[in-house]
């Protein structure tokens, strides 16, 4: 693991009028560089070949577009050094982890770090820190795990890893050991899923209600965790296939799929923000005690509200939760800011902050 006294040592020697704030060019790259640019900051995107047109395009909050062959050749060591040159303090999301595997991450990319490296792991939901242990720890409300198939005796949801797309998982529902054999059989044939996949699925109480996606920010320079606004999410194929009528839904042979492809705003009522407050400070604490330094900067808990207005969460976001739609439509970053301000802002807002006050290194891994 690459300790946090090195990274301190790297960001100590950067020239703090020349900080770059740079990501992968995916995800939620735009949404990153754009919140830099608000608070003045040079940006950076490093690009895959091929892939970096949206960051050309949008040039205004772009400064340099970086171009490798792969996302993984940022692992170079030259590449490396010309981060560090450049002031670069390097932003995660989704595809940081997708595209570098975590032991990489940890133990071979020397380039300071906005948040906690070692916390991005938890998305594998395996081994002994998981997310579901750190819920848990924090006595927040998660779907019933069910032990196996076999062990299926009401409706659930199964999560399993793609065969082909790793990063991405099948979801199907079942309400019996007989329907996960159907259920799997089908998407076996399709290729969608291989039997090892199926073996090592995570198979959930499927918990009826209105799906949030809670988005918030944890500072280290004020110790505060603050609620930056709900977004929810648009998957395909299954956001338009359950739109359709139940009678033509039962005609078509379609294998529903929650490939995640975008982002719409939401808001919650006024009366429950007490419990959305307290579940993200108490998911902050559990954070903290058990990866120490705990949370730094954005992380977000997805879930679903019951009828009986219980919050139950299903997956954590422990890095930049790719919600840029909040940097337009969140009341609740209003409220605290005086102006709308997205997860991209945020961060940008805390550097700038830390390198004014001589703590940058706090911001780091």
């Amino acid at each position: 693991m690459i300790g946090r006294p090195e990274m301190r040592k790297v960001v100590e020697s950067y020239d703090a009028e020349k900080v770059t704030i740079c990501a992968l060019g995916s995800h939620s790259a735009l949404d990153i560089l754009d919140g830099a640019k608000d608070e003045g900051f040079r940006t950076m995107a490093v690009c895959q070949k091929g892939r970096e047109r949206p960051y050309r395009a949008f040039g205004r909050i772009v400064d340099d577009v970086l171009t490798l062959d792969a996302f993984s050749g940022v692992l170079d060591e030259g590449v490396q050094e010309e981060l560090r040159a450049r002031n670069v303090i390097f932003v995660p999301h989704r595809a940081f982890t997708t595209y570098l595997d975590y032991d990489s991450i940890e133990e071979r990319f020397r380039v300071p770090v906005f948040g906690n490296r070692e916390m991005l792991r938890i998305e594998q939901r395996t081994g002994a820190k998981n997310q579901y242990g750190l819920l848990e720890d924090a006595g927040i409300r998660t779907p019933k795990r069910v032990a196996g198939p076999e062990e299926i005796a009401g409706p659930v949801i199964v999560k399993v890893q793609e065969a082909k797309r790793k990063a991405e998982r099948a979801f199907f529902v079942a309400g019996s050991y007989e329907d996960f054999k159907e259920a799997s059989e089908r998407r076996m044939r399709s290729g969608l899923v291989s039997a090892e996949g199926l073996r090592s699925a995570v198979i959930e109480e499927l918990v009826v209600g209105a799906s949030f996606n809670f988005n918030y920010f944890y500072s280290p320079l004020t110790e505060e965790v603050e609620f930056l606004g709900v977004d929810r999410r648009l998957q395909t194929n299954l956001s338009d296939f359950v739109a359709l009528p139940a009678e033509q839904q039962l005609r078509l042979d379609v294998q529903v799929q929650n490939i995640e492809i975008g982002h719409t705003p939401a808001t919650i009522r006024e009366s429950m923000l007490e419990k959305v407050f307290d579940m993200g400070e108490r998911f902050a604490r559990a954070a903290k005690k058990a990866y120490p330094p705990g949370l730094i900067g954005p992380f977000a808990l997805q879930g679903v509200v019951t009828v009986g207005l219980e919050i139950v969460v299903f997956d954590v976001s422990p890095r930049v939760p790719g919600s840029p739609i909040l940097a337009t439509t969140s009341p609740y970053s209003k409220y605290y800011f005086g102006e709308v301000v997205g997860t991209g802002r945020r961060i940008a807002m805390e550097v700038r902050r830390a390198v004014s006050t001589g703590r940058l290194g706090d911001l780091v891994t």
